[in-house]
């Protein structure tokens, strides 16, 4: 079945390459597209599209379908094009000539613009929830680490005494700066399209106010033209902001391959997280590193895939967005499982309290040195020097001590502040708002 079929049976081949992965993506929607015909119902039996006793026949079959869809037993029939003729059809079955009145006002190019935008920022609040977790774990873990030092490194040559407490805590900042971004990609996701139809309004007296409200959205798209338009484009915005976090989370991810190998052995992995060789006995791999990796920088090619895809169409409606989908959805579920079991993992990493024991080491320690005589009255350009001539003759003796104070340094990781940074960013997204307003659609 066909929404906009006329009578004409479409040729075989061309269904099913229009079709294309549909039916198994818009699964993702199901449950979005079923919130957002409850509200577009609601709406239209205030502007009299609806009769007031028709309304809550239609509000009950269609929570019938939220639950089946909520439960994953939802399914897209073969013979149905999409979702939005799933739900259509299966309130017709039910409920006659009622269920063909709720697509009054509407198009399916609202209607997915509608769904996408709620699947977005549904998938975007588990994201935010996952990242701060992550953050947690990573601040619980820079205060129990604090006091052991690491090396730190310029061109990936020994450079000034670091710690892992300083470690732990840069990737909690980077991960919330990526919250920062991806506030602002939520921002622009929730905005209400619904009421565009086409991308031109409808002759109907909507009232699109109302169904934003009912969605919870923060404000609506006014110019209906803007609202087709904003497909692709909330895409691509979003995927950015994912890809950001990804790559925060690679750089993570590739730290700790780095630090495991037994030329650095700075950290270390229980031997249930780690994998063997089926040739060399000894070996154990930091694979789910590896891995969060290389999936985290697969995300980070897909605003360029949505680029490529999108930049040059004018306004208007074209099925060539419909391929956006193919990448985007599945997209959110793969950053969340990076996002989770990098949580598992960090959890469990143990870090080597006795590195800097090495001599290797030691020099790490110059700069150290260098500031101490200038604290003692020696011009810095001077100590500079005299310490450059101890390494080169080899009497530098270094004094294996940090008398870091200042803030962000391994003294002072102002983990309180990053905590508190962390929080107030997730407050600023206002879930609960959303929330609301959907158990009382629920209702």
């Amino acid at each position: 079945m066909k929404l906009w079929e006329k009578g004409t049976p479409v040729n075989k081949a061309i269904g099913e390459f229009t079709v294309g992965k549909d039916r198994e993506l818009d699964l993702y929607l199901a449950p979005f597209d079923i919130l957002g015909s409850m509200a577009h119902v609601t709406m239209l039996e205030t502007v009299g599209l609806v009769e007031k006793e028709e309304l809550p026949v239609l509000l009950q079959e269609l929570k019938k379908l939220y639950q089946l869809a909520t439960e994953n037993n939802f399914a897209i029939e073969d013979s149905v094009e999409d979702v939005h003729s799933q739900v259509e059809f299966l309130l017709t079955k039910e409920l006659g000539d009622l269920g063909k009145k709720i697509h009054s006002g509407r198009s399916r190019n609202d209607q997915v613009l509608l769904d996408l935008k709620l699947f977005t920022r549904d998938a975007i609040k588990e994201i935010v929830e996952s990242a701060s977790s992550v953050v947690d774990i990573l601040l619980r873990r820079a205060g129990e680490t604090k006091h052991i030092l690491m090396p730190g490194y310029t061109h990936l040559q020994i450079a000034m005494p670091s710690s892992f407490g300083l470690w732990f805590s840069a990737y909690a900042e980077s991960l919330t700066d990526d919250l920062e971004l991806l506030l602002s990609a939520y921002n622009i996701t929730n905005q209400n399209p619904l009421g565009s139809a086409a991308g031109y309004g409808s002759s109907f007296p909507l009232n699109r106010q109302l169904t934003t409200d009912l969605l919870g959205f923060g404000k609506m798209n006014y110019n209906v033209v803007y609202a087709q338009m904003g497909r692709g484009k909330v895409e691509k915005i979003v995927s950015f902001a994912l890809a950001n976090l990804a790559a925060t989370l690679s750089k993570l991810a590739f730290d700790v391959c780095l630090f495991m190998s037994q030329n650095f052995n700075f950290v270390s992995l229980p031997d249930e997280f780690t994998t063997g060789s089926s040739i060399m006995p000894h070996k154990k791999n930091p694979d789910v590193f590896e891995l969060i990796r290389a999936k985290c920088n697969k995300l980070q090619g897909i605003p360029n895939q949505i680029l490529l895809m999108t930049n040059n169409l004018p306004s208007g409606y074209f099925r060539d967005l419909q391929i956006v989908k193919e990448i985007f959805l599945p997209s959110f579920k793969e950053l969340n499982n990076c996002l989770n079991i990098a949580s598992l993992a960090l959890e469990s990493l143990s870090v080597n309290e006795n590195i800097l024991n090495d001599s290797k080491y030691d020099f790490l320690f110059s700069v150290e040195e260098v500031n101490k005589q200038v604290l003692q009255g020696i011009p810095f350009r001077d100590a500079y020097k005299i310490v450059g001539a101890q390494i080169e003759t080899g009497q530098f003796q270094p004094k294996k001590e940090v008398k870091h104070t200042h803030e962000g340094s391994i003294g002072n990781l102002c983990l309180d502040k990053i905590a508190e940074y962390k929080n107030g960013k997730v407050k600023s997204f206002q879930f609960e708002k959303v929330v609301v307003a959907i158990n009382q659609l629920l209702k």
